[in-house]
């Protein structure tokens, strides 16, 4: 007789896993299979960790910095941290304002279960990273999402921003850069967030992860530098993943008011007890270092972004926004759904995703994932090779379609 299945918990009903992982492991496993995948899907810079933070992660094993630290992270790093915001955006933190984390998806992990209860709404720009919406919900929240629009270059609209307001709103997550468009939120949009923030007491959480990656002049508009004030109501999410590519290293840091990172060293405590002690230390000299690494990749990344958005725009009936930062670009397809091929129909993202990857060997992530359909996302963090022959590829796959 088989046994029954074990129930699971209600909150893991709703969640699904992560769809750029699960689209990159697919890509990977057709590569291993010997399919000349050309993958796009995956949000991380191809470049090696920096020498000198290989070198510190060594010394620490080879040190015997191999137990277990402080549940918020080592001091050093911590005031490393500080030193940086003081330093390049003049914000002014102690140590016990700084949480380090198993990456910067922890920190949001972290973050939600100490701030939101069941019933608590929380806004979302869209479209949005994938996990923003989880995480919420994982903590009981209720994700909002408030519509951007290509038009507007993914900038947020004020007055459609308060449409989605309600008694319920506990706070809001802006990503700026964003992943997946790339686009940078208007000065405009940010006062908007900090005069609803205080009107109406909300959290404001800043995802800064890709701050270090921001194409053209003027610098990047933030929601700190509309009012220091705002301070006591920001968390600011952060890491070393896409600046000093140190992805696999999983370190990323939060910064905020005492008595939230205090409560959100409660939750690291009994969950992961503390980041990696090895990565801490690599994590040190990223902070601590030189930060031409950032400067090096961007400019890297500049003339890929250049290329792939003026192949993408040249395909009839192609619109995209050209992306002001990170290293993604988020063209519509949605010209083409309807459109059929060998008896297949290409219906939305997921449909168009799959038959690039499975008939053009292209791994990219369809927009639904992002919550927005017409969309397909292109990471460009990938050589100009790899490039040039996958826009070759979607080219001939778009022309196919009938």
């Amino acid at each position: 007789m088989e046994a029954p299945m074990i129930p699971l918990a209600e909150r893991i009903k709703q969640i699904k896993p992560s769809p750029t992982l699960a689209v990159d492991a697919k890509a990977k496993a057709l590569k291993a299979g010997g399919a000349d995948i050309l993958n796009f899907s995956v949000g991380e810079p191809d470049f090696d960790t920096p020498l000198h933070v290989r070198e510190a992660g060594k010394a620490a094993i080879d040190g015997g910095f191999t137990r277990y630290t402080p549940v918020p992270g080592i001091l050093e790093l911590r005031q490393a941290i500080c030193r940086r915001y003081a330093e390049d955006r003049g914000w002014q933190y102690e140590p016990d304002q700084i949480q380090v984390s198993c990456g910067g998806k922890h920190g949001l992990y972290n973050m939600a279960q100490v701030l939101f209860n069941p019933g608590d709404e929380v806004l979302i720009p869209t479209p949005y990273w994938v996990s923003y919406p989880p995480i919420i919900q994982l903590a009981g929240g209720t994700p909002v999402f408030v519509p951007l629009a290509e038009e507007r270059n993914f900038d947020l609209d004020p007055a459609i921003l308060r449409d989605y307001v309600t008694d319920r709103t506990r706070g809001i997550i802006l990503n700026s850069p964003s992943n997946p468009t790339g686009s940078v939120l208007s000065r405009q949009a940010l006062e908007a967030v900090a005069q609803l923030a205080v009107e109406r007491n909300w959290i404001i959480i800043s995802d800064d992860i890709y701050d270090t990656i921001v194409y053209g002049d003027g610098g990047l508009p933030h929601i700190l530098d509309i009012d220091p004030a705002l301070q006591a109501r920001t968390l600011v999410l952060n890491g070393v993943s896409k600046s000093f590519a140190m992805t696999g290293w999983r370190i990323g840091y939060t910064a905020g008011p005492k008595h939230i990172i205090a409560a959100m060293n409660k939750i690291q405590s009994q969950s992961t007890s503390n980041p990696s002690s090895v990565a801490q230390k690599a994590a040190l000299a990223a902070a601590a270092g030189p930060q031409d690494f950032p400067v090096e990749m961007k400019k890297a990344f500049l003339p890929r972004r250049d290329y792939i958005v003026r192949e993408l725009t040249g395909i009839p009936r192609v619109t995209c926004v050209v992306p002001k930062g990170a290293f993604y670009v988020f063209p519509n397809f949605s010209a083409y759904y309807g459109k059929s091929v060998k008896g297949r129909v290409i219906d939305g993202s997921v449909a168009l995703a799959d038959y690039l990857l499975e008939e053009a060997l292209l791994a990219t992530v369809p927009g639904i994932a992002f919550g927005c359909d017409p969309f397909i996302r292109f990471s460009f963090a990938t050589s100009m090779a790899i490039i040039e022959k996958g826009m070759a590829r979607l080219r001939e796959a778009l022309a196919a379609l009938a």
